[in-house]
Formats: C-alpha cells, sequence, structure tokens
C-alpha cells in the first residue's frame, strides 16, 4: 500500500504529542517485519497496553481430516447452515502451515472487538453489505469486495442485515499485490490489471474517547483470548503509514487479454508467502481465427487449485454452481470438463466471475468440507455413456 495520513498527528515521530488538558496522547508504532518493513504509527487517547482481566476463550487450531485418494474434489456450500458473526461463523475449508481458506453465513454482526495477532486476513465478500470499523477508520464494504486487513488491527465487523456469506483467507505472511506489477518504490506499474485508484482506504475516523468495559478477542498462536479493557479500543486521534485496512472490488480488475488462451498468472490479484489469489472477471475471448478460449489441460506438478465460483457461468465446468468449490490438488492433471472446449469455440466473451487461490504446499481439507462433498465430482471428466459424466448436477 502507499503512505496515508488521518487525523491529528504531530509534526515529527516520537515527539510530545499533547492533549488541550496538557496530558499526552500515547504513541504505538504498528509494524510488519519488525523495523524493516511497512508500518504506521498512532495516537491514542489512552495508553494501547493497558488492560483489566486476561482469560483463554477457546483454541482455535485447525484440525484436518484424512484427504483419502488423491482426486479432483467439489464442495457444495450455498447451502450450508449460516449464524455466527465474521468471526465465529467462519468454517475452515482447506489450509496448510502458510495459508487457510474458509467460508462464513454470518447472521450476526459483532458485539465484541476483534484482533487477529498471527495473521494477515483477506475477506471476500460474496453476499452482505455493511462495515468494517476498526482502529484506522470505518470501511463500507459490498458484494465483491476484498477486505485486507494486516496483522493486529482491532476491528468490528456490522452487517446491514442477516443474509451473509465471506470466503476468508488467513495468511501467516503478509498479502500484498504482486511484486511483478509494481516498481522499486511500490507504485503499481501501468501494465498492472489495477491501480492505485481501485483502492478503497479509510478516511473517516471514529474516535472514541470513553471508559468502561469493552471486550476484544485476540488470535494469537492459535488460540482466542478474551481481553477486558478499561477503554474504548478505537480511542485513535490520528496515524500515518502504509499499515492500514483497505479494500479492492474484484469487478475493478481490468483483464489481461490476447490472441490465443492467456495462462493463470494474468488473473493474479494478491501474494503471500506460499499462495496466490486471483480474480477471474467478465472477458473478452482470445481473438487467433483459430483459438480455443477454455483453458488447456494442466498439471499441477507443485500446486494445489481452490476455484469459488461467485457469479455468472463458468465455461470450463459442468454442474458446478454459485459458491461451490472445486480443489484440483497437485499430481494430477485437470482441465474443461468434455464438450465445454468444443462449445467454447466461436464465442466471443464470458461472464464469469470467480477467485481462484494456488498454493504451493498440498492443502489439507478439514471435516466440514468433507460433509459438503460431492463424491462424483472425481469422476466426471468420464463422457456421456460411460455413467459418470451428470454426476456433479445429480450431486444438486
Amino acid at each position: 500500500m502507499y503512505y496515508h495520513q488521518l487525523g491529528q498527528i504531530p509534526h515529527k515521530r516520537h515527539i510530545q504529542f499533547r492533549k488541550p488538558d496538557g496530558g499526552l496522547f500515547r504513541e504505538e508504532v504498528m509494524g510488519v517485519h519488525g523495523f524493516a518493513g511497512i508500518q504506521s504509527i498512532l495516537y491514542h487517547h489512552h495508553q494501547p497496553t493497558q488492560i483489566k482481566h486476561a482469560e483463554l476463550l477457546r483454541d482455535a487450531k485447525v484440525t484436518y481430516a484424512d484427504y483419502g485418494a488423491i482426486r479432483h474434489r467439489h464442495f457444495l456450500t450455498k447451502d450450508f447452515a449460516g449464524g455466527g458473526d465474521a468471526v465465529t461463523g467462519r468454517r475452515v475449508m482447506v489450509g496448510n502451515e502458510d495459508v487457510t481458506m474458509a467460508i462464513a453465513r454470518p447472521t450476526e454482526s459483532m458485539d465484541y472487538f476483534y484482533r487477529n495477532g498471527q495473521n494477515y486476513e483477506c475477506i471476500f465478500v460474496s453476499e452482505g453489505t455493511g462495515t468494517l470499523h476498526s482502529i484506522f477508520g470505518k470501511l463500507d464494504f459490498e458484494p465483491g469486495d476484498y477486505i485486507v486487513i494486516p496483522f493486529s488491527v482491532t476491528w468490528q465487523m456490522r452487517f446491514n442485515d442477516q443474509e451473509n456469506r465471506l470466503l476468508v483467507f488467513e495468511s501467516r505472511s503478509q498479502i500484498t499485490t504482486p511484486e511483478r506489477y509494481r516498481n522499486w518504490y511500490g507504485q503499481l506499474l501501468e501494465h498492472s490489471p489495477f491501480c492505485e485508484r481501485d483502492f478503497r482506504i479509510p478516511t473517516e475516523l471514529e474516535t472514541h474517547d470513553e471508559m468502561g468495559d469493552f471486550e476484544v478477542h485476540v488470535k494469537v498462536r492459535d488460540q482466542i483470548s478474551r481481553h477486558v479493557l478499561d477503554h474504548h479500543p478505537f480511542d485513535v486521534v490520528g496515524w500515518d503509514g502504509y499499515v492500514y485496512p483497505w479494500i479492492f472490488n474484484i469487478r475493478d480488475f481490468e483483464p489481461i487479454t490476447g490472441r490465443i488462451h492467456q495462462p493463470p498468472p494474468v488473473h493474479q490479484t494478491f501474494e503471500g508467502e506460499g499462495f496466490v489469489i486471483c480474480s477471474f472477471v467478465p472477458r473478452l475471448f482470445d481473438y487467433h481465427p483459430q483459438s480455443i478460449p477454455a483453458p488447456y489441460n494442466h498439471a499441477n506438478v507443485n500446486s494445489d487449485e481452490v476455484l469459488f465460483y461467485f457469479d455468472g457461468d463458468f465455461m470450463s465446468r459442468k454442474g458446478v454452481g454459485q459458491y461451490d468449490i472445486t480443489l484440483h490438488p497437485s499430481g494430477l492433471p485437470h482441465g474443461p470438463h468434455p464438450g465445454t472446449m468444443e462449445a467454447s469455440i466461436g464465442k466471443p466473451a464470458t461472464a464469469e466471475t470467480a477467485v481462484m487461490f494456488d498454493t504451493f504446499r498440498p492443502l489439507l481439507v478439514t471435516a466440514d468440507a468433507v460433509d459438503l462433498e460431492n463424491p462424483g465430482y472425481a469422476y466426471s471428466w468420464i463422457t456421456s455413456g460411460h455413467g459418470a459424466d451428470s454426476s456433479a448436477d445429480a450431486a444438486r
């Protein structure tokens, strides 16, 4: 991200910054990678270190199921049971030591505050509207938004109604824009499929100087602790720097097209250590006179591929509907379903919108994922007449 400032700050770092009554505002440096990475400096009414009470709430370590025979997998998530809030409603589907991916259908706004001290978060909003409130200010969100929340930001998510759906990535490393799209100074280059104008950043602080009991849930070391503060955690009067929550909408991704089929890296939107996140959006098809718009078969020799089908008609898949998730693991070739390659020839464009998630370590699956699985998907490349071509449709 780029430098931003909001609210009141002194003209120099680490100098006296006094309240109208003569007392000091409390300075906090929040940084990534110690003091060598990006950071922001915040100024609080109260000491950010003070708490009244601390207790362990629950274990947050992800438990995985036995994968079984290596195979392509399909998870039907549209009608899974909703409930909880933006944190408690999460159900991790897949993950490894670098990153996890969860689904959620929250029906409640949060009545507490939350801080993820061990993971960067990227929350893709597929249904619902509301506001992310944080110590850096507020951000309104809508369907199609990627909400990126850095380590240790204290936040609270409030929804406008009960119909909400989220796809949540939690990363052990920083989530950034692709390095190849940035110059030496961090500015996005001309050939990038998006630019800084497409990002929504906090522009309005919510400063609370009030005392009382305020509950903050803190995730660290695969556990969630409950802290009770004697002051409102959003007591920041100003801040500046490079660390803060921000939003990018998938509809602002400008697709890169060519005469022949373009490989998946042209869809890349974010990256972290050991994974990338890509955006498939409506786009013109290839314009070579003999082009085949559907993707070619390819083998994942050192990465797993996950697709979340957000909207539209995904041209290379049969029997896959909105909000479904597919997992194509390393070690197996994968590609378009029978007939979809031929059907794509001559079509001018696609209307699909999907989020793709590729990892460079094998992904594990959870019991929640297994419960939502369509067991026939692994055999859905068998052509009609062999009894399995419509297995994905039958499972619906």
